[in-house]
């Protein structure tokens, strides 16, 4: 027997960029060959995608972890390394993808839409896109990128454009099976209904779509009977029908107060994606009028829900009766509802330029270390996960870039002292004033940098320690814009 699931948690992670390669060409007769060290492949994303194929999330259940390829990394004679492939995942039509807090990310609907759930990280620069005027024989690369790591929520929300609710054994799913051609299983006992069903209504030139949800008890919104968990499925529906059992034996139990206990369950709930159910149009059908005690009290209290504003039907799934000028009358409110909605406009990329005083970073206290300072940045987060702190040639280019970002100027600003704990990243460094930072190098052996023998400031110790701090887990977003800096642009 098939399961349906609509819920889901998924643990998705990116591939990693691949390192960048440090090489130089070796020819004969060519002793200046010059760096050729080429880029690290880009790691894959892991992508959703709505496929009308598919309609229900139980492959997530059993297969929840999703992993992209990594990307290769660079090698020599500029060869850059391949791209990690990307991971697409096949969601169906209308799927929400949340964070574990609730925050929707995206709300997918139709055929073929798409949604990054976890970038790839960026492949690493090889020695030769890092070539410039101040070093023209760079002895390091840049570390590929980390992906990103996510756990996500997926909730399957039916795409329908009329929902039938009511008490079990109340008739939805004979009425949904009279109405289209869907065959949801009727039998005589409460919650015959397991699963949200869907069926396709034509009446005339119109066409809509039903969705029949498991029966509502009173505490429904609050978790009780099986309700609550499919309530999600009309969040999206034009019009609610209460189907109302004017034939029940159940003590306690007639047509007034179960709509009374429908309308409050509806307007207890509070859907996912903003709005009411107690707000949208509602349509009373009044079933099993083929019973003449039915029949006689659905004349009866007809009067009272017309006085409420609601459109009334009575209605026998039995003998058909009614049944035409319902699947009218529904068609009309789905077409107005329709005409309503703003249309949809093409997509747009809306660009937000950084302010001009924005300095791409700030620097706080630590409170955890006394007298220590965090800078917070995307770029200078990023550009410590790209360095290889075993070589000093690449710590002495990472601290070039972030004294050219000014972050060294707004730590003195701040009062930091020689020796004080600066944690950029995850990364802990001793932060040395004296380290001349931003300055044009002199020629040296590749792979070293002069200023740090001179200052100690990255001993052997420190190295081990910082590429220990490395590993701990840290931001990984993804940073927009790889050309960020004088030094990027020479490089792009």
């Amino acid at each position: 027997m098939s399961r349906f699931v609509d819920r889901v948690v998924i643990h998705a992670a990116a591939g990693d960029g691949g390192n960048g390669c440090a090489s130089v060409h070796r020819e004969k007769f060519k002793p200046l060959g010059g760096p050729d060290g080429g880029n690290g492949g880009n790691g894959g994303d892991i992508v959703l995608v709505v496929d009308s194929g598919v309609h229900t999330l139980l492959d997530f259940h059993f297969r929840p972890h999703a992993r992209a390829a990594n990307g290769k990394q660079g090698q020599g004679s500029n060869r850059d390394g391949a791209a990690g492939e990307s991971l697409e995942l096949k969601v169906p039509d209308g799927t929400v993808v949340l964070t574990e807090d609730g925050e929707v990310l995206a709300d997918l609907i139709g055929n073929g839409t798409r949604f990054v759930a976890a970038r790839g990280g960026r492949g690493g620069l090889g020695n030769a896109a890092l070539a410039s005027k101040a070093r023209k024989a760079p002895g390091f690369a840049l570390l590929g990128e980390p992906g990103e790591a996510a756990d996500l929520v997926l909730e399957l929300r039916s795409v329908a454009d009329v929902g039938l609710v009511g008490f079990p054994s109340a008739g939805k799913s004979s009425l949904i099976s009279v109405l289209s051609s869907a065959r949801p299983k009727i039998a005589d006992y409460p919650f015959t209904t397991l699963v949200p069903n869907l069926g396709v209504v034509t009446a005339g030139d119109a066409t809509f779509t039903v969705a029949d949800v498991p029966g509502l008890i009173p505490g429904a919104s609050q978790g009780k009977g099986l309700g609550l968990d499919f309530l999600r499925h009309i969040e999206r529906c034009s019009v609610l029908v209460h189907v109302i059992d004017c034939a029940t034996y159940e003590p306690g139990r007639d047509p007034v107060s179960d709509l009374d206990a429908l309308e409050d369950e509806l307007a207890r709930y509070t859907p996912g994606l903003g709005g009411s159910l107690a707000e949208r149009p509602r349509v009373v059908v009044l079933n099993k009028i083929d019973v003449p005690d039915a029949r006689d009290l659905a004349e009866m209290v007809r009067p009272d829900f017309e006085a409420r504003g609601f459109p009334v039907f009575a209605v026998s799934t039995a003998s058909h009766e009614g049944l035409r000028e319902l699947s009218y009358a529904l068609a009309k409110i789905v077409d107005e509802d329709r005409a309503s909605r703003p249309s949809l406009e093409a997509s747009r990329i809306v660009l937000r330029p950084t302010a001009v005083d924005d300095a791409g970073f700030t620097v706080v206290d630590d409170p955890e270390q006394e007298g220590g300072f965090i800078v917070l940045g995307e770029r200078p987060e990023r550009w410590v996960r790209q360095t290889a702190f075993d070589n000093d040639e690449a710590v002495g280019y990472l601290a070039d870039r972030l004294a050219r970002l000014g972050v060294e100027k707004v730590l003195a600003e701040r009062g930091a002292t020689p020796g004080c704990p600066v944690t950029i990243g995850g990364v802990t460094f001793d932060w040395e004033p004296s380290m001349q930072a931003g300055i044009d190098m002199t020629m040296h052996e590749r792979g070293t940098d002069p200023r740090l023998e001179r200052t100690g400031r990255v001993g052997a110790a420190e190295r081990k320690a910082a590429k220990m701090a490395r590993r701990t887990p840290s931001s990984q977003e993804p940073a927009d814009d790889q050309t960020d800096d004088q030094e990027d642009d020479e490089l792009s």
